[in-house]
């Protein structure tokens, strides 16, 4: 698959490049991606949740009253669950909600959404954008050029540009992220994904060193 370039006007640079088959031309593998996408999100849970139980409730560790011939129930201490501010039984305690995935999943699944949205024609080619300083103004004029303004829009770029990215991050619909830092579910939630020329290559990297990797093991 071709795609022409855009420049940072909107306007075709008469040159097109060749999307890579092994990343923009492969049979989507929803499975892979649906596991991506939950990864993603379950990495985002802080897992900070606490609740005290019986233990670690402030309290007299006292039996209540004796055990027997008071015709009531029989009680522990003051702790206990079911009292008012007793401690809270099985109560949620932080941990991790983190799933690991095989890089070749990652890979698969990245693949797959990047080329979901190739067939759909919701990719375009800009060339690498270049800010002298954080201008919001000149990044809105910039979707507007390449009439990216519709739904949630991606700009891969080719390297962590500070400029760039502090340019689109005050904007609702705009996520700005590296070719390196890539991630299936930003490809999926996106209606219109700019890559930048530069870009190009890194993807070819990430993929071609994996499968290096993968022959060589």
């Amino acid at each position: 698959m071709k795609l022409q370039v855009h420049s940072a006007t909107g306007a075709e640079t008469g040159r097109e490049v060749e999307l890579p088959e092994n990343i923009f031309g492969v049979a989507p593998n929803e499975h892979a991606v649906y596991l991506a996408v939950k990864a993603y999100l379950a990495a985002q849970r802080q897992g900070t949740h606490k609740a005290k139980e019986r233990g670690e409730v402030a309290g007299s560790t006292k039996k209540l009253h004796k055990q027997k011939g008071t015709g009531g129930s029989r009680k522990g201490d003051i702790k206990n669950p079911l009292f008012r501010s007793g401690g809270r039984i099985f109560g949620p305690r932080p941990r991790t909600y983190g799933i690991k995935l095989n890089k070749r999943v990652k890979l698969t699944a990245r693949a797959s959404a990047l080329s979901a949205k190739a067939a759909a024609g919701n990719i375009k080619l800009v060339e690498d954008l270049q800010f002298d300083a954080p201008k919001t103004k000149e990044f809105v004029k910039f979707l507007d050029a390449v009439k990216a303004t519709e739904g949630k829009v991606l700009l891969i770029t080719a390297e962590n540009d500070a400029n760039v990215f502090r340019s689109g991050r005050n904007l609702p619909n705009s996520t700005i992220v590296s070719a390196s830092a890539l991630n299936t579910y930003e490809v999926m939630r996106a209606s219109t994904i700019l890559i930048a020329e530069g870009a190009i290559d890194k993807l070819k990297e990430q993929f071609a060193a994996f499968e290096t990797t993968t022959t060589n093991g």
